[in-house]
C-alpha cells in the first residue's frame, strides 16, 4: 500500500511516465497472465478512448489485454458486475428531469421560493444540477434542512435551503424505491469495493485530473487501502511542501488537490512515497514542445510574473483579427488548408476550440463544408430542436392550443409527414386566408371556402381540383391526430399516452421517414447525421419507457403530460461518436486535450470570453456557498475559485498543441457591436514579440484570394466581378481565375449564370401601348377601389 504523486508542467511527460511503467510491469516476470496483479489506469471519461490508443501505441497490443483503462464510473460498473447487488434500474437525465417536474408539481404548495418555477425554462436543469452537486459533495437532504434552520430568519437563503431540502428529500425517497441515479454510482462503488477482490494488490495510475470531488476522494481512499500502490499525476510546477516555492498561482487548485491526497493517505494510515517530479533540463523545452521552441517558451512563461521574453523568430504562433465570427471561421478554414498543404498535417492532427461552442457550431458547419474540411463537433448536444422532438411536442401543443395555426404548421413542417411540400404550402395559404382553427379541423365535411390560387391566371375550372387537393392534404394531416386524440382525451394513464404517440409516429409515416433519412445520410457519407437520427429515435423510445416508469398508473391530462415530456427531452444531451479518424475536432476549450494535437485553433478570444465573466450561476449564489462553507457544507468553488480554474484551463489549452497555435477574435459580433481582444492576446504578444499578427478586418478589394477550396474562391470571384461591372478596379488575376472556372465542365453553367445575373435589375419594364391596349381594352372597366390601388 502506498500513495505516490507524480507532478510536472504541461507536456513534461507525466502521462508517458505512466504508460512506460505499465509497459515495464507487463514485460516483468510474474505480472502477465491471470495470476499477475491488476494494472489499472483511471482517467476522466472524455480521455478514455485516447488513453487506450496511447496505451496500445506505447505498450503494443498486449497492453490492451494486460491493463485496463477506466473512468471512475466505468470502474463502478466493473465492480458491480463482480459483486452484484445492483437490482434497481438506472434513471437517466431525461427520467431525472421528469421525476423532478412531477415532484415540483406535487409539492408546489409546500415550497416558499420555487413554487411557481417548474415551468420556467431551464429551472428543472438547474435543479437537477444542484442535486448532482449535493451528491458529489456528500451533502444529504437532512444537512440542507439543518443549515436552513440555522440560517438567518427571513433570509432568502433560509427559504431556498428549505425548498431544496424538501425537493431533494422527496427525490431521494421516490428514486430509491425503484431506481438508481447515475450520481449515486460512486457512493455504491465506495460501499462495494470492500466486497471486491479484483483490485487487491493492484498497481493503479490516475492521470489527467486536476481535482477530485468528495465522492472520488472516498473511492481513492478505498483503492489506497486495497492496491499495492496508487500513483496520481498532477499538472503543477511544485507541491506546497517544496522548498523555495515560487509556483505560479495558476497551479493553486492543483496543489490543493495534492494536499488533500496526502491528508487522505495519512488519515487512512497509508504510507506516502517521495513525490516524483517530471522535469527537463533547465531552460530546455518539454517533450511535447521539442519541435517548437516558441510554444515551449510560452508554456513556461504564461501567467508567470516576472516572465522572460522570447527573442527568436517564430511562425508557430499566429494571432488574427477578423471582421466578424463568420469571417473568423473562414480565416480559420483557409489556414487549416494551408498548414495541411505546407506542413503536411493531417486533419486528425488539428483541433478547433472556443469558449462558447454554441456561438460557432452553425458557422463551422456551413464554412467547413464549403471548404471541404471534414470535422466532428465534440460535446453533448441538445435534442430540443430535432425534427422528431418538434413533431411530438407540436402534436401535443395542437390540442392544448385548440388547433392553433402555429402549432399545426410547426408540426406539419418537420418534414416527417407524407405530404408534398407544394400541397402543404397550398394548405397553409388556405388556412391563413380563411382563419381556420379549432373544430374546423376535426369536422367530417370538406372545407368549401372559396379558393384563390397562387397564380390568378389559373383557369376557373381548375379551382375545384385545387380545393380537392387542399381537403386531401387536410385529411392526411388531421386524420392521425384525430385518432390520437380519441385515445387520449380526458385523463388517461402515461402508458396509454406513450402507446398512442408511438402509434401516431407509425400512422403518419414519421417512424419510417426517420429510418429513411438516417439511411440517406449514411449513404451520402454523413455518418454523424445518420447516427444523430438513430440516436434521437432511441432517445424518444427510452423517454417513453422512463415516463411510464416514473408516472406508473397515475392518470394524467394532455397539458401536464406535454410539460413532463418536454422536461424529459430538455434533460437529455446527445453525445455522438466520431464517424471517422481523419477529421478536425471542433469543441470547447475544456475538451481540447482529448487527443494528441499538433495544431490548435482558439476562436473567439475576446475580452469577457477568454477568460470568461464568471458571475455566480445556478440556484445558489457565491454568498450562499460561502455561508454554507462556514457551516461545514463544502460545495463546488465560488467565483474566486472558478477564476483560478479558468486561468488553469486557459494555460492547459495554450500548452496543448505541440507545433502550431492560432488565436483569433472577431472585431464585431453578428449584430455589428464592437468587441475587444482578450488580454490573453496582449499577454502572448508581450512574452513572444515575434508572434505573427494579422488583421483581416478590412479586406483589400484588389487583392487575390489565398489558395483554399474552389467553392469559396468562386463566391469571392462573383463579388469581384460585381465590382468590375460597377466600374471599379480589380486585380487582373481575377479574370484568369474566372477563365479557370469557365474552362471546367462542372463550373461552366455557374459561370454563365453569374454573367447573366450581372445585367439583372429587379424592376419591371414598361408596357408598350399595343400591349396595354390588348390587356386592359378601351375603355377600361374597373372599380373605384382597384383604380385607387393602382
Amino acid at each position: 500500500m502506498g500513495l505516490r504523486i507524480v507532478y510536472g508542467r504541461a507536456g513534461s511527460g507525466k502521462s508517458s511516465f505512466c504508460y512506460n511503467e505499465i509497459r515495464e510491469n507487463i514485460s516483468g516476470d510474474g505480472i502477465t497472465g491471470t495470476g499477475g496483479r491488476k494494472l489499472l489506469l483511471i482517467v476522466p471519461e472524455q480521455f478514455s478512448l485516447q488513453a487506450e490508443k496511447n496505451l496500445a501505441r506505447i505498450t503494443g497490443a498486449s497492453g490492451i489485454y494486460m491493463a485496463e483503462v477506466l473512468s471512475f464510473r466505468r470502474l463502478a460498473y466493473r465492480v458491480f458486475s463482480e459483486v452484484g447487488g445492483i437490482t434497481r434500474r438506472h434513471l437517466d437525465p431525461a427520467g431525472k428531469s421528469m421525476l423532478l417536474f412531477r415532484i415540483l408539481d406535487r409539492l408546489s404548495s409546500d415550497l416558499k421560493v420555487f413554487s411557481k418555477a417548474a415551468l420556467r425554462k431551464g429551472f428543472i436543469e438547474s435543479l437537477s444540477d444542484a442535486i448532482t452537486e449535493f451528491k458529489r459533495y456528500d451533502i444529504a437532504p437532512e444537512a440542507l434542512l439543518e443549515a436552513a434552520q440555522d440560517a438567518e430568519e427571513g433570509s432568502l437563503l433560509k427559504d431556498k435551503l428549505h425548498d431544496l431540502s424538501v425537493i431533494y428529500s422527496e427525490f431521494e425517497k421516490q428514486l430509491h424505491q425503484k431506481y438508481l441515479d447515475a450520481d449515486d454510482d460512486l457512493v455504491e462503488l465506495y460501499k462495494k469495493l470492500d466486497l471486491s477482490t479484483q483490485y487487491d494488490g493492484a498497481e493503479i495510475w490516475i492521470d489527467e485530473f486536476s481535482g477530485f470531488t468528495p465522492q472520488e476522494y472516498k473511492v481513492i481512499g478505498k483503492l489506497l487501502a486495497k492496491a499495492r500502490r496508487v500513483t496520481v499525476c498532477l499538472c503543477t510546477d511544485c507541491l506546497s511542501n517544496d522548498p523555495n516555492d515560487n509556483a505560479p498561482m495558476v497551479f493553486g487548485p492543483v496543489r490543493k488537490t495534492a494536499e488533500k491526497l496526502v491528508r487522505l493517505a495519512e488519515r487512512e494510515g497509508i504510507p506516502v512515497e517521495k513525490p516524483v517530479k517530471i522535469d527537463n533540463l533547465s531552460g530546455k523545452a518539454s517533450i511535447r514542445f521539442k519541435d517548437s521552441a516558441a510554444l515551449g517558451h510560452l508554456e513556461r512563461n504564461f501567467w508567470k510574473y516576472p516572465y522572460s521574453r522570447y527573442t527568436g523568430p517564430t511562425d508557430d504562433i499566429c494571432i488574427t483579427a477578423s471582421a466578424n465570427p463568420y469571417s473568423e471561421v473562414e480565416d480559420t478554414a483557409r489556414d487549416i488548408l494551408r498548414i495541411c498543404r505546407e506542413r503536411g498535417f493531417r486533419f486528425r492532427d488539428i483541433a478547433v476550440t472556443m469558449r462558447n461552442p454554441d456561438d460557432y457550431d452553425s458557422i463551422v458547419k456551413s464554412v467547413f463544408t464549403r471548404y471541404g474540411i471534414p470535422y466532428f463537433l465534440d460535446g453533448k448536444r441538445d435534442i430540443d430542436g430535432h425534427p422528431l422532438i418538434v413533431f411530438i411536442l407540436s402534436a401535443l401543443d395542437i390540442f392544448t392550443s385548440n388547433w392553433s395555426y402555429e402549432a399545426v404548421f410547426r408540426y406539419a413542417k418537420t418534414g416527417l409527414l407524407s405530404i408534398g411540400r407544394h400541397d402543404l404550402d397550398i394548405l397553409e395559404n388556405y388556412v391563413l386566408a380563411n382563419g381556420i382553427r379549432g373544430n374546423a379541423w376535426t369536422r367530417e365535411e370538406d372545407w368549401d371556402h372559396p379558393v384563390e390560387p397562387d397564380d390568378r391566371r389559373e383557369p376557373q375550372e381548375r379551382r375545384p381540383e385545387l380545393l380537392e387537393r387542399i381537403n386531401a392534404a387536410r385529411r392526411k394531416l388531421a386524420g392521425p391526430l384525430i385518432s390520437f386524440r380519441a385515445k387520449t382525451k380526458g385523463g388517461v394513464r402515461a402508458v396509454t399516452f406513450c402507446t398512442a404517440l408511438y402509434e401516431l409516429l407509425c400512422e403518419t409515416g414519421a417512424a419510417k421517414r426517420i429510418e429513411e433519412l438516417s439511411q440517406k445520410f449514411a449513404d451520402a457519407g454523413m455518418l454523424d447525421r445518420a447516427n444523430e437520427y438513430r440516436q434521437v429515435w432511441n432517445t424518444v423510445m427510452n423517454v417513453f419507457t422512463q415516463i411510464v416508469e416514473v408516472l406508473g398508473d397515475e392518470t394524467i391530462r394532455t397539458e401536464r403530460f406535454s410539460d413532463i415530456l418536454a422536461a424529459g427531452f430538455a434533460g437529455h444531451k446527445m453525445g455522438l461518436i466520431p464517424p471517422s479518424l481523419d477529421q478536425v475536432l471542433v469543441g470547447s476549450m475544456e475538451r481540447a486535450r482529448s487527443h494528441d494535437i499538433k495544431a490548435l485553433y482558439i476562436l473567439g478570444a475576446n475580452e469577457g470570453v477568454i477568460p470568461g465573466n464568471l458571475g455566480g450561476d445556478g440556484l445558489l449564489s457565491d454568498s450562499d456557498r460561502d455561508r454554507l462553507a462556514r457551516a461545514g457544507l463544502e460545495l463546488a468553488g465560488n467565483t474566486q475559485n472558478r477564476i483560478l480554474e479558468e486561468r488553469f484551463m486557459i494555460y492547459m489549452a495554450l500548452a496543448t498543441p505541440s507545433r502550431y497555435l492560432w488565436l483569433s477574435y472577431p472585431a464585431a459580433d453578428r449584430e455589428g457591436r464592437a468587441l475587444r481582444p482578450s488580454r490573453v492576446i496582449s499577454e502572448i504578444r508581450r512574452i513572444i514579440p515575434s508572434v505573427t499578427v494579422r488583421s483581416n478586418v478590412m479586406s483589400d478589394p484588389e487583392s487575390l484570394p489565398r489558395p483554399s477550396a474552389p467553392e469559396p474562391v468562386f463566391d469571392e470571384m462573383v463579388i469581384r466581378l460585381r465590382r468590375l461591372y460597377d466600374g471599379n478596379r480589380i486585380h487582373e488575376g481575377w479574370k484568369r481565375i474566372y477563365g479557370w472556372f469557365r474552362g471546367r465542365p462542372e463550373w461552366k453553367d455557374k459561370c454563365r449564370t453569374v454573367l447573366s445575373a450581372l445585367d439583372y435589375t429587379n424592376q419591371a419594364g414598361n408596357l408598350s401601348a399595343d400591349r396595354a391596349l390588348k390587356l386592359y381594352g378601351n375603355p377600361v372597366f374597373t372599380s373605384v377601389s382597384r383604380m385607387e390601388a393602382y
